[in-house]
């Protein structure tokens, strides 16, 4: 069994196989979740990585020699899996590493009805317990069966996107041989959709590109087909469809922020009044039209589990990340970039203009993307930017996530990563002069030029 401290990340299990996550390693994964579950019964679903299928088998194996019934979903996205785990009121278990190279694979595990499992919600109890040794189970083993939940779930988005009506689109849609290739055809079926597929063929080699839409080259194929055949909008998934990523009918890529805004103005639409949470590191753009359209935005720290939390506590009806992670109280408070991405087709299918144009109001200011630099101490870089701005006229600094300070028509954030000794920049001002300007002065700081 590997090293479980370098395998257990903030929010999910992930390493390289099978050095680091091997078959025994999740035999003992099954069996501790059922003992700190307290389950009966686990639902778990799979994507397309070679590893995933044994990997699923011998967590099964460790979550039934416990005593526990395993609904084997199969093949699907993780939103399904937050799906079968929401409908089937079960704890649940998906084998993915998402976006990580093909030698990669882990586990997101959730509580009945799609609850986070995380470092402070569960994780670090199941580490523990595999450390220690998991007790034997004294009474009767459970059982494997299969259930096909994929027509479900497709089904179930389209009661809580309604497009009907909507004018005839042609939809480009790039699945980087990951999961969306099983995905997108039941959700797109009965829509007035023209389907463009781009590797829908499920290949945990990843031949095409890396299925990571956030990375600006990992979309060029998705950009140039979009141009090439005239379709009114792009869509890229990353390897567990989890995440969805839009580029416009002209091929531009479309800011998560701006989609977060669009979906934020559909929702308040249908429940009026209600809170909607973003992260410190989405546009600016989001909390004023949050307030704007009568919301009430809630500002958090970047990371699905206070998303989640905050989401949970004010009862608010939707968040999204500037990572195109997108939470829906209607989907259990989980994260579906399918449903993300059937709010913007509706959105654009029912008006008659093109993509750019309807999103003009959402997309205000200049973003200059994540920006990481690699230093010695990110403590002491971090340090040099706050007093280089420290006591600047109109400049105010808060701590709620790193670093983030701002002005009137701009601001930035510096937060250090958890797993590498990197320092992310993310800026955003009124225009592309005073970004730059502020992008670098903070990046000439921290690498000391």
């Amino acid at each position: 069994m590997g090293d479980l401290a370098k395998i257990f990340k903030a929010y999910d299990i992930r390493g390289v196989v099978p050095a680091e996550l091997d078959a025994e390693t999740a035999e003992a994964i099954g069996a501790a979740f059922v003992r700190v579950t307290g389950a009966t019964a686990v639902v778990t679903a799979h994507d397309m990585r070679a590893s995933s299928v044994p990997l699923s088998a011998a967590f099964a194996r460790g979550a039934t020699a416990q005593g526990a019934d395993v609904i084997e979903a199969g093949l699907g996205s993780t939103d399904m899996l937050y799906y079968a785990s929401g409908v089937l009121e079960l704890p649940g278990a998906m084998f993915t590493a998402s976006h990580n190279p093909a030698q990669y694979n882990g586990l997101k595990l959730c509580r009945s009805g799609a609850k986070p499992i995380g470092r402070d919600t569960g994780l670090t109890e199941i580490r523990e317990l595999i450390e220690k040794g998991v007790p034997e189970h004294d009474g009767p083993s459970g059982t494997v069966s299969q259930r096909d939940l994929l027509k479900g779930y497709a089904d179930h988005l389209k009661t809580l996107v309604d497009l009907s009506g909507i004018r005839r689109l042609k939809v480009v849609v790039d699945a980087g041989n990951g999961m969306g290739g099983h995905t997108v055809p039941p959700v797109f079926t009965g829509l007035p959709i023209d389907l463009v597929p781009l590797f829908f063929e499920l290949d945990g080699t990843f031949p095409n590109h890396e299925a990571n839409p956030i990375e600006p080259e990992n979309l060029r194929d998705l950009q140039a087909k979009v141009r090439e055949t005239g379709a009114d909008i792009g869509l890229a998934f990353d390897g567990d469809a989890d995440r969805c990523f839009v580029v416009d009918e002209r091929g531009e890529i479309v800011t998560p922020s701006a989609i977060t805004a669009l979906v934020a103005v559909r929702e308040l639409a249908k429940h009026p009044g209600s809170s909607i949470v973003h992260n410190l590191i989405t546009s600016k753009a989001v909390p004023e039209i949050v307030a704007e359209n009568g919301g009430t935005p809630v500002r958090t720290r970047v990371g699905h589990s206070f998303i989640k939390q905050t989401m949970a506590e004010t009862g608010a009806v939707f968040g999204g990340e500037h990572s195109a992670h997108f939470y829906f109280r209607d989907f259990w408070f989980a994260d579906s970039g399918m449903l993300a991405a059937l709010h913007v087709l509706a959105a654009l299918g029912g008006q008659d203009g093109p993509l750019s144009e309807l999103l003009t109001e959402y997309a205000r200011y200049v973003p200059s993307g994540e920006i990481n630099s690699e230093v010695a101490d990110q403590a002491v870089a971090a340090d040099r930017v706050r007093a280089a701005f420290a006591g600047r006229p109109g400049v105010t600094i808060d701590e709620l996530d790193g670093l983030t300070v701002g002005a009137d028509d701009w601001w930035f954030n510096l937060r250090p990563s958890n797993t590498e000794p990197l320092l992310r920049l993310n800026a955003e001002a009124a225009d592309e002069q005073t970004m730059a300007a502020i992008r670098d002065e903070v990046l000439a700081i921290v690498r000391e030029k």
